[in-house]
């Protein structure tokens, strides 16, 4: 299985190499911002996703990853030959690379974990799935929860399964559980290295968290109330929760350990510079494969597990990766210029609706340097960053309720959130196009939430 994709690496891999080659070292540098008409491949990609499935599903699934990969040379061989920017290519390339490394080594632990819920499908006990999902989505990430819980949060709801099901799962357990602690989502954790504290996120985002998750189960239980789904005569269920492959545990342990395995938080950790990963990513990257090696086949066999979910993360992301860049320097360029101007409820919009198509985490930091460039403060500077926490909460809390909150806009607007779609869809549920998981489910659900938390917690507020 693995064998299979070794080609595929090597071309991500290829794709990749010239940003080692060109590197010049120009770290910090000031660079030529790009011009406005680059970010044109990344609106053709996104256009694509939401299209492609839809539209011209065969055309797409054969030729996602060429699409992906010549979109993203664009935006490469632009930085390249025209701006001579390398660091911007390389600091992507490092984040790309920190990115796949724990999507894929959680996806393959978790994957050697057998979770059987021997019990009637109801509508509170996907609830208390939900919630429980949720709250350890803060304590194993919210793509370790994901990975760990949709195959048996699917196979318990076999009978009466549909796509909502799958939605308020990426709602609660991929994006919104997440908001606690920096182990929860990338962009908290960027701000825990910035110099937050990590505590810092629970206690100022708990009183949002809670009635938020509370409201969206409230919804969810009323919309699978009415789901009869399909009767199974004389069924009977021993009321058991079995749990196999607890070794893979271990390796999750080491995955979640290997992200604080930083030269920004533990000093004697080396760095590997001027390679684009660490120390951490050989970690996960190794785990991924001694999990899948010694994994128990059976398990993965009653998990249907396959990589062909993190494959397309891999593709697609590497794309969405490359193309953002002109798009994320030209929004921390405006957000800086007009800084001042900007309220709290101004970053918790800007930050949420740009997360929600673009990746969180750097839009998170951009803004955060945006807000405390409003106080004279530098987010590069630990103490600063922390003081600022401090005396003007408000503004790194909308700043990370956005970031997370709105991740569950989109398919794309979190990494777990298309690794649990292409798991689905390999399952045989018939998933939602782009533009319908928006315009049925976020759109009408999630917004009507997230403004009303604008309007309690931040509206008016300077």
């Amino acid at each position: 299985m693995m064998k299979k994709h070794i080609p595929q690496i090597l071309l991500i891999l290829f794709f990749l190499s010239p940003l080692n080659i060109f590197a010049s070292g120009a770290e910090g540098s000031e660079h030529t911002l790009p011009n406005p008409i680059m970010v044109i491949p990344f609106a053709v990609l996104l256009l694509m996703i939401a299209t492609g499935p839809l539209f011209y599903h065969h055309f797409w699934e054969r030729n996602y990853p060429k699409i992906a990969l010549a979109l993203g040379s664009v935006t490469v061989i632009y930085y390249l030959v025209f701006l001579n920017d390398t660091h911007s290519l390389l600091h992507t390339l490092a984040e790309y690379i920190s990115f796949i490394a724990l999507l894929s080594s959680l996806f393959v632990a978790s994957g050697g974990i057998l979770i059987k819920v021997d019990k009637k499908s109801t509508p509170m006990l996907n609830v208390l799935i939900l919630l429980f999902g949720a709250v350890i989505s803060n304590i194993i990430g919210t793509t370790g929860a994901s990975m760990l819980l949709i195959r048996p949060y699917i196979k318990v709801n076999k009978n009466r399964i549909k796509p909502y099901h799958i939605i308020f799962f990426i709602f609660a357990v991929s994006n919104i559980g997440g908001a606690l602690d920096p182990i929860g989502d990338p962009p908290l954790f960027l701000g825990f290295l910035r110099g937050i504290g990590f505590f810092w996120f629970i206690e100022h985002i708990i009183l949002v968290w809670a009635p938020t998750l509370i409201v969206l189960m409230a919804i969810f239980y009323v919309i699978d109330s009415r789901n009869k789904g399909e009767e199974v005569p004389d069924a009977q269920y021993s009321g058991k929760i079995e749990f196999k492959g607890g070794k893979n545990v271990i390796y999750l342990a080491i995955i979640l350990l290997s992200v604080f395995i930083d030269p920004g938080i533990l000093k004697w950790v080396p760095s590997l510079a001027p390679l684009p990963f660490g120390i951490r990513e050989i970690i996960m990257f190794s785990v991924a494969y001694f999990s899948f090696k010694s994994a128990d086949k059976k398990i993965l066999e009653a998990n249907e597990f396959d990589f062909e979910p993190i494959r397309e993360v891999a593709y697609l992301f590497i794309g969405i990766f490359a193309t953002m860049i002109p798009a994320l320097q030209l929004i921390a360029y405006e957000s800086k210029v007009y800084g001042q101007e900007l309220s709290p409820g101004v970053f918790y919009w800007a930050t949420g609706v740009l997360s929600a198509i673009l990746d969180n985490a750097p839009t998170f930091l951009n803004f955060l340097s945006a807000a405390l460039g409003k106080y004279g403060m530098d987010v590069n500077v630990k103490e600063q960053v922390f003081q600022f926490s401090l005396t003007y909460p408000i503004y790194v809390q909308a700043i990370s309720i956005a970031a997370v909150f709105f991740g569950a806009m989109t398919y794309i607007g979190n990494g777990p959130n298309f690794m649990v779609k292409s798991i689905c869809e390999r399952a045989g549920i018939k998933m939602p196009s782009f533009f319908g998981y928006l315009m049925k489910y976020s759109i009408p659900i999630l917004l009507p939430i997230f403004f009303v938390i604008w309007l309690i917690v931040f509206y008016g507020k300077v």
